[in-house]
């Protein structure tokens, strides 16, 4: 009983409009009080978790996120992404979901991705004649590939909560962001199906589009090969996630500076200062959620859900059905980090106890949160892309939910029935050595 009502206390702060750090810890000191904690003890475990490594790569992919949106460097990706589908009547919105995913797969964050995608396209579907409210739903909606396409702050987050391996965590989300990504194309591309005033990019010879290919690659170059240095050097074992993050801004700031010019040395410091200010946001916030965690599983909640959960029903499908209930509403309410790193280790236990993968969980856990993103009333991404797309964000809920339904809900449902969705990469590249 007590539980349940710290539990409506966290909903109730959050709803009011508290900021997320001080309505967690605002419940944190409500439990401690109650259960007669010692503050000090969860003040040492918090800096102890803190200190680690591996959580050193969520800042450094912050900052080469905020190089890659000051640098314009998604500009270079959306143009070549358009010669292969600016032809076709919803080609730009297909340019945005893939622009996303490949953006994503450079930076992990979805926010930087909306930012940076959102703010390069908006001018380009204007003149394009594209609705405005659609298109400010598709660039919501594909923001969140940034979070499962890897890396992912989210998913080094989870694997640092679970004490599982990161890259095979990166691995488990790769699948369901491809699937996610030709899903929301097709979507969008049937929300425009009576839209006769878009306009396209018109056909042209065979000789003339690969001119045009030649000349595009040949720019995005730089920015296309930053995936395989930051992945094949994490997956070839050269590199750790966090040194890769290193590599990673190291790797982004000449290119945005010296190749694509679109950088200047002020523009820079802005940037590192934004990653410095985003930074300690988050590790605030991780400090607090993590005490708030630690109290919860100190007092069996964990196990609390978890008899809870299987006395509805011992049917695992039916269990992991309920699972993403919670997650959604989760998402909801709060912002990535916070929903994840509460979620995580209270819903683990029962996720073992079903017999569940941890990386089946993590990319459930993914897909969830990216829903939690763009559905109110936390959706962050789908308030910042009203705002780049100049439209209120009344507007796109209808489109929105169209994404939602039509590419979100079938790839939770595949990540959640079939297992090997999240586990054939990690399987096939790591199964030895972690007994995936």
């Amino acid at each position: 009983m007590t539980l349940a009502l710290m539990f409506m206390l966290l909903v109730f702060l959050l709803l009011s409009g508290v900021p997320v750090p001080f309505a967690f810890g605002g419940t944190t000191i409500a439990l401690v009080s109650i259960y007669g904690f010692d503050p000090s003890a969860l003040f040492a475990t918090s800096y102890t978790q803190l200190s680690s490594v591996t959580l050193l790569a969520i800042p450094l992919f912050i900052i080469s996120g905020g190089v890659m949106e000051k640098g314009r460097i998604g500009e270079t990706l959306i143009n070549w992404v358009n010669v292969f589908v600016g032809h076709m009547r919803s080609g730009l919105t297909w340019v945005v979901c893939i622009s996303s995913a490949v953006f994503g797969s450079i930076c992990g964050s979805g926010a930087a991705t909306l930012s940076c995608i959102g703010s390069i396209a908006a001018p380009m579907m204007n003149k394009k004649k594209y609705p405005k409210h659609i298109s400010a739903a598709v660039a919501c909606c594909a923001a969140p590939l940034g979070l499962l396409i890897p890396p992912s702050a989210m998913q080094i987050l989870v694997a640092w909560t679970l004490g599982t391996s990161v890259l095979a965590g990166f691995l488990s989300t790769v699948v369901p962001g491809i699937i996610l990504t030709i899903l929301l194309g097709v979507v969008s591309s049937f929300l425009l199906r009576n839209e006769k005033d878009v306009e396209f990019e018109e056909k042209v010879s065979t000789s003339e589009w690969v001119a045009m290919l030649g000349k595009r690659t040949k720019s995005a170059t730089p920015a296309l090969i930053m995936p395989f240095i930051i992945l094949g050097g994490i997956y070839s074992g050269i590199m750790t996630a966090t040194e890769s993050a290193g590599i990673a801004v190291l790797y982004s700031i000449p290119v945005a500076m010296f190749i694509y010019k679109k950088m200047t040395l002020r523009q820079l410091g802005d940037t590192l200062h934004e990653g410095a200010v985003t930074t300690g946001v988050v590790m605030c916030m991780i400090g607090i959620v993590m005490m708030m965690s630690r109290l919860l599983t100190q007092v069996g909640l964990p196990q609390t859900i978890c008899k809870a959960l299987l006395s509805v029903s011992t049917n695992k499908y039916i269990v992991l059905l309920m699972i993403n209930v919670f997650l959604v509403i989760l998402g909801m309410l709060m912002d990535d980090t916070s929903a994840t790193l509460l979620a995580a280790p209270i819903l683990f236990p029962v996720i073992k106890e079903l017999g569940v993968s941890p990386y089946q969980f993590a990319a459930i856990l993914g897909v969830n949160i990216g829903m939690g993103n763009i559905t109110p009333p936390s959706a962050p991404f789908l308030y910042l892309s009203a705002r780049i797309f100049g439209i209120d964000a009344g507007k796109i809920m209808k489109p929105t939910l169209w994404l939602l339904v039509g590419a979100y809900l079938p790839t939770l449902v595949l990540t959640t029935l079939i297992p090997e969705i999240s586990l054939f990469l990690p399987r096939l590249l790591m199964g030895s050595k972690f007994g995936i």
